[in-house]
């Protein structure tokens, strides 16, 4: 069985998240794109021009002419290449969450047809697409891989909030299940990626290069934040020492904080899970994750000493948290490690407000209980947290912040945004 040509090849792209919308709207440019997500809201907005990941500007969305949106089953049976890009999260006990892509599969395997391709994009461990994926498709299809369908993984790099490092300019890891579909895939990205691609051997190999891309960024911050942790207890200041290290050409820039979202704090979980179902116990990763899991609670308890320090009474203290979503200069609040700072505040007896211009005010709410506020009252908080470092938080005098606070109060600059004698406690 022959794989189609690349100028042959129509595309639906399921699951219109971070990942999947700006791939259909590149890919929408110079061929016909089905965008699907199960979500009709979703569909609705994007219809109307409106991304509300803020990732996809409308001018972006017009500018993909060839791209359509739908939620109905029907409107992918014209399509001949599937690109499967849906979350892949963990549940409360940290084991990979595989049921938005089991019915991703089982949604592509009822309009699969012979000689189709589905690529996979969702963050897997290694083994996934062909253990778990593929047997549904088959099942559901009555097709056979190699020999009805072909399949193929390609993992995202997107990189929320970033405007620098958008898909076209990150290189693009490919593969496929015989070395033709391979060479096709590997042409299909190609013609977006303009930074390149690279065709890994294997689809496990391609699964394993992408779980491990954030496994070693997540074991670099925890070092990070253990070493903060030290040179805390040392009354060393943290910042300064990354910056006296810094000046050797080959030290990793990495700061502590909290580690949250959908891919650093989510993805060690994946090839965690693979080395221990074939009798490994991952020591080092499965120790990074604890360290970097236990930043909140470390940060809220140095937070409640800062204001005993200075004779604040804890259980009636009012406390600003700026900022919630998992990183700056997005909306996404999905796996945000400030909740649980401010879960542990909270704990202390501490009333907590949260402010955050960019977050999804509506998520925030349904996803964690939380009512963001607007405008701070001055002088009305025994202590603030910059969380987040957005542009908009950033971009204020440290005066402005602190005339928030009551006499006397409490400053955290989590992630260091100031000069260390512009705040009470940083990491």
């Amino acid at each position: 069985m022959n794989v189609h040509p690349l100028d042959k090849l129509t595309l639906a792209v399921i699951g219109l998240g971070y990942v999947g919308l700006p791939l259909a709207v590149e890919f929408g440019k110079s061929r016909p794109v089905v965008g699907f997500d199960t979500n009709a809201l979703r569909i609705t907005q994007l219809r109307a021009g409106h991304d509300v990941t803020q990732e996809v500007a409308p001018e972006e969305l017009s500018e993909a002419r060839h791209l359509s949106f739908s939620d109905a089953l029907e409107d992918l049976a014209g399509c001949n290449t599937y690109i499967v890009a849906v979350p892949t999260p963990i549940d409360v006990n940290n084991r990979p969450e595989l049921t938005p892509l089991i019915k991703a599969s089982e949604t592509v395997g009822q309009v699969l047809k012979q000689g189709d391709i589905v690529i996979y994009e969702s963050t897997v461990f290694p083994g996934a697409t062909e253990e778990v994926c593929v047997p549904i498709l088959e099942r559901v299809s009555g097709l056979k891989l190699n020999a009805g369908f072909f399949a193929g993984y390609s993992p995202e790099r997107i990189n929320p909030g970033d405007t620098a490092h958008r898909l076209p300019s990150i290189c693009k890891v490919t593969s496929g299940s015989t070395p033709e579909a391979a060479n096709l895939i590997d042409a299909l990205y190609a013609s977006i990626i303009t930074a390149g691609t690279y065709r890994a051997e294997s689809i496990r190999v391609a699964e394993a290069a992408k779980v491990i891309e954030n496994t070693q960024r997540d074991l670099n911050i925890a070092l990070i934040n253990e070493l903060a942790v030290i040179f805390n207890k040392l009354e060393i200041d943290t910042e300064a020492v990354l910056k006296a290290a810094g000046t050797k050409w080959n030290f990793l820039p990495f700061r502590p904080g909290l580690v949250g979202g959908h891919c650093i704090g989510v993805d060690p979980y994946y090839l965690t899970h693979k080395a221990q179902a074939i009798g490994h116990h991952p020591e080092i990763i499965l120790a990074g994750r604890r360290i970097n899991d236990g930043m909140a609670d470390y940060v809220a308890s140095q937070m409640v000493k800062a204001m005993l320090r200075k004779d604040i009474s804890v259980g009636q203290a009012r406390v600003l948290v700026m900022g919630m979503t998992f990183k700056e200069n997005c909306p996404d609040v999905r796996n945000t490690k400030v909740i649980d700072m401010i879960t542990a505040l909270q704990d202390y007896g501490i009333t907590t407000d949260v402010i955050d211009p960019c977050a999804n005010t509506s998520e925030a709410k349904r996803q964690h209980g939380i009512e963001l506020i607007e405008t701070p009252e001055p002088a009305s908080y025994d202590g603030i947290i910059l969380a987040v470092p957005h542009e908009g938080f950033r971009s204020m005098d440290v005066a402005e912040i602190r005339a928030l606070g009551k006499t006397p109060h409490v400053f955290c600059d989590l992630k260091s945004v100031f000069d260390k004698g512009d705040s009470d406690l940083r990491l």
